[in-house]
């Protein structure tokens, strides 16, 4: 089992996910994630109201600070550490498009506004590495503007966005996309969206989530054929009951929720398509974040 795996698109594994006020369930996440072989992770705070966020943020801020009184090092983690480096958060939401909620809580997600990204963030910016944004919704690029400004890495994604509006984006700002194909414009021969955007930009970054559910094994190939190998990352997007279901795991009215397998078990579908597997889940994942780490770490 390889054992220096990023993770920065992931919800919850096991018993436990990030819809939860305790850092203890955060921790046991993280102990989990080391057993599957993730060396290091994002957890992904569901869109919520400011107040439920902020509250998963905190839980998700606690646990970091408990985990890193017992170790501060990842040469720890190499020999034996049993709980998964936190990297932070990664908010999915809540300023994403209704029409394209997926799973998320279509009543939760509202129109982006600064006065609501500093009301979310607040107290918080340290640990936020990432947000995903619909570039498309009236004050969105505002919103990029400012979390960019902040040091914040924002993703488009739960987006209905043109190609057009998502090149707006990138011009806000903007560097990736989420879960790519899945919670979007669908590609058109006449209107590419934001999916066909994130295959062509050459420098923006695309999540993959490659538990052969999300993408059909050919629509990856495809997206490895056309994108550089080093702008695509390996993310989980798993939830609760990841690690221990087989198969999607789907929402009461048989849409997908989100996937059941780590990375360490999203790897040989990635070979299988053409794809640089290692590359997708470890490299590149600590390029997006701008992070440099002494080898022995990981």
């Amino acid at each position: 089992m390889h054992k220096n795996l990023i993770d920065l698109h992931t919800h919850g594994i096991g018993k436990y996910d990030t819809k939860t006020e305790n850092p203890d369930d955060i921790l046991k996440m993280a102990m989990l994630y080391a057993k599957a072989g993730t060396a290091a992770f994002l957890p992904t705070i569901y869109s919520g109201t400011i107040r439920q966020m902020r509250a998963n943020m905190e839980a998700v801020k606690a646990a970091i600070i408990m985990r890193n009184a017992e170790n501060r090092t990842w040469t720890k983690h190499r020999s034996g550490h049993d709980a998964s480096l936190i990297l932070g958060v990664h908010l999915e939401g809540p300023f994403l498009n209704p029409a394209r909620c997926g799973a998320q809580e279509k009543k939760s997600l509202t129109k982006p506004t600064i006065a609501d990204l500093k009301r979310l963030i607040e107290d918080y910016e340290e640990i936020i590495k990432i947000m995903t944004i619909a570039p498309e919704m009236p004050g969105a690029l505002k919103v990029i503007e400012m979390a960019v400004s902040l040091g914040i890495k924002v993703n488009m994604g739960h987006s209905d966005a043109t190609y057009g509006q998502a090149l707006s984006g990138k011009k806000a700002g903007a560097t990736g996309i989420s879960h790519i194909f899945n919670a979007m414009r669908p590609f058109h021969h006449r209107e590419p969206g934001i999916a066909g955007f994130g295959l062509l930009e050459e420098d923006v970054f695309v999540e993959v989530v490659a538990d052969g559910i999300h993408l059909d094994p050919k629509t990856l190939s495809l997206i490895f054929k056309i994108k550089r190998a080093d702008r695509v990352i390996l993310v989980s997007d798993s939830i609760k009951g990841a690690g221990v279901k087989k198969g999607p795991i789907k929402t009461s009215s048989g849409s997908i929720a989100g996937s059941a397998v780590t990375l360490s078990g999203a790897l040989k579908n990635i070979k299988d398509a053409g794809g640089d597997a290692l590359k997708f889940a470890s490299e590149n994942p600590l390029n997006y974040l701008n992070l440099r780490l002494d080898s022995r770490m990981i």
